[in-house]
């Protein structure tokens, strides 16, 4: 039996986009930790690593694997971490791994409320080139209900200076997350938060129960009432209906979603709209376009 060199805190979680990366564990679990909807770090307690831990392991890695060119630093939001200790990891990391092209983390828009643009703009010239972020939705209403501890201002300030210090953002929104009675607000705040942000890469999933139904209405501030297909892809369809953006990479793929969307918004937001429209009113047709569209 192979045994791997270092020994990650499990389980550990990464963007589908980093499979190939170089996955480093620099804190264990999210420092919020408190999200209704968001299950992959409960059974962990919230700290950062050791640096010298870290130093080790990027010295083990390098050994192993001195070519890596992609680096995903993990857990939750380990933008969590002072600028300096980033900084600080970065650093080693462009010493080790001298190929390096790029190296990117999960965040949450609170992790920047005391970085200054300044700071954020040496973390992205030292590689630091995308950052993951559920922005779940751009609805005060509904992220109070979530328990996410921001706003859409919040979201929007913190985000906006990623972005002017010239870190790529992928955001995510979430389908479904406020069930029938608040599907039309989410949708369309949603929409308000991400045209004023205009992240590189947008993606949406559906709301799942890995605990039940229940377990979610329990934590949720609020009466969840269940959404089916049809009405997920409606407010899919609003959302998107109500986005301005300008060359912002779209993708609807992933294993919750019930219909596959790809493209540039608002390049394809037309196409995207008449598979959603099909997909509701004409599923026959939607289908044959799914099928065809996979045979390409």
């Amino acid at each position: 039996m192979f045994n791997f060199p270092i020994k990650y805190d499990e389980p550990v979680f990464r963007p589908p986009s980093e499979a190939y990366s170089l996955i480093l564990q620099v804190t264990i679990g999210c420092s919020w930790n408190k999200c209704a909807f968001c299950e992959m770090y409960t059974s962990k307690k919230f700290k950062p690593k050791n640096i010298e831990q870290i130093k080790a392991e990027i010295k083990t890695f390098s050994e192993i694997a001195p070519d890596t060119r992609k680096i995903f630093l993990a857990d939750g939001n380990a933008m969590v971490l002072s600028a300096n200790k980033l900084l600080g990891i970065l650093e080693n990391i462009n010493t080790s791994f001298p190929k390096v092209a790029r190296i990117s983390a999960y965040a949450i828009a609170k992790d920047f409320e005391h970085k200054t643009i300044e700071e954020l703009t040496e973390l992205k010239e030292a590689g630091l080139k995308l950052l993951y972020v559920g922005i779940e939705t751009g609805d005060d209403q509904l992220l109070e209900m979530i328990n996410k501890g921001e706003t859409a201002d919040s979201t929007v300030k913190n985000l906006k200076k990623v972005k002017e210090a010239g870190i790529k953002l992928s955001v995510m929104i979430i389908n479904g997350l406020g069930g029938k009675l608040y599907s039309d607000q989410h949708a369309i705040n949603s929409a308000k938060v991400v045209n004023a942000i205009q992240p590189e890469y947008l993606s949406t999933l559906v709301l799942s129960f890995p605990y039940g139904i229940d377990h979610y209405q329990n934590k949720f501030k609020g009466t969840y009432n269940e959404m089916d297909i049809s009405e997920l892809l409606e407010e899919q369809l609003l959302f998107i209906s109500f986005t301005e953006l300008d060359n912002v990479i779209f993708r609807s793929d992933h294993a919750s979603n019930y219909l596959t969307l790809k493209g540039i918004l608002s390049r394809d937001k037309e196409r995207m709209l008449g598979q959603l429209r099909d997909a509701i009113y004409d599923p026959g047709k939607a289908s044959l376009r799914e099928e065809w569209q996979r045979g390409l």
